[in-house]
């Protein structure tokens, strides 16, 4: 065993202490990805995925080697560790490893244009924040052009750090906006109940219940009411287990604007000043340093 000291560099990750707290980004590895691809000199923009475009297996010509791709977008995905505004953008991409096209090349280098606007953004671990669990989540109904299920986005914060985020396609079609939005809800809650749980281990024992925040009153009200009814009759149980944690007291449910639904980054293409103003919420931000 050795003591290596204080905590800088680590299998690609960044560290920088100051008084604000821990400060993670993969500024080296970013760099050294847009330089490998050739996109350092071409023009940065300010979104990773363009809002009006929907990607499908069927756009482009395919590609004449898989592994260029395959390779740029796992590369991506470790990128995601640090950067959780690009995570929508990797998880759409990673659905084309298979047969990909020059459209979805074309869109992967635009991420890597994206991130050249930026490489040395990350996340912040506050030192003063609050001991409290803090969970967004939302879906975008029939948001896949080929499949139309919906995708679902949650992250999770302690005090104002963030420390989940999932961007990950329903395994089944909704019915309703209300249906997908409250098996987002579900999802949220497992990994509300994993997270709650390695806390208490760590030594924070007595957490207050968590408050999920979801911007659809519909599902609001479906994951209170215990009575099943025509909109809900058709999921399966293992989605309900949310009203067993919120009659438990462990979580809380809350309405929140969709102007301020932190887990749209998640699931669909913004504008540049959402887009912006959610990561904010998110504790994603350039070095404060």
């Amino acid at each position: 065993m050795k003591d290596l000291g204080a905590l800088r560099y680590f299998l690609g990750i960044e560290v920088d202490r100051s008084n604000q707290g821990f400060f993670l980004s993969q500024k080296k590895y970013a760099t050294d990805l847009v330089k490998e691809y050739g996109m350092h000199k071409a023009r940065p923009v300010r979104l990773p995925l363009e809002a009006n475009i929907k990607l499908t297996a069927d756009l482009g010509d395919p590609l004449p080697h898989l592994t260029e791709y395959q390779r740029l977008v796992g590369r991506l995905i470790y990128l995601t560790i640090t950067r959780p505004d690009i995570t929508y953008a990797v998880h759409i991409l990673s659905q084309f490893m298979h047969k990909p096209t020059t459209v979805h090349m074309q869109a992967a280098k635009r991420v890597l244009r994206y991130i050249n606007n930026s490489p040395g953004q990350g996340i912040l671990l506050a030192s003063h924040s609050g001991a409290q669990l803090t969970a967004y989540c939302d879906s975008d109904w029939a948001g896949c052009p080929m499949t139309r299920r919906s995708t679902t986005g949650f992250c999770l914060l302690l005090g104002s750090s963030p420390l989940s985020w999932k961007s990950k396609k329903q395994n089944v079609v909704a019915r309703s906006s209300a249906e997908a939005e409250y098996r987002a809800m579900a999802l949220t809650a497992c990994e509300v109940t994993w997270v709650s749980q390695l806390l208490k281990e760590l030594g924070l024992k007595n957490l207050p219940p968590t408050v999920m925040h979801c911007d659809n009153k519909a599902a609001l009200s479906i994951a209170a009411n215990p009575v099943q009814h025509d909109r809900t009759k058709h999921v399966e149980l293992d989605c309900h287990f949310i009203r067993d944690k919120i009659s438990e007291g462990h979580i809380t449910t809350s309405y929140v604007p969709t102007s301020d639904q932190a887990a749209d980054v998640f699931t669909k293409p913004l504008t540049i000043s959402q887009h912006n103003h959610l990561l904010c919420k998110l504790g994603v931000l350039s070095n404060p340093s």
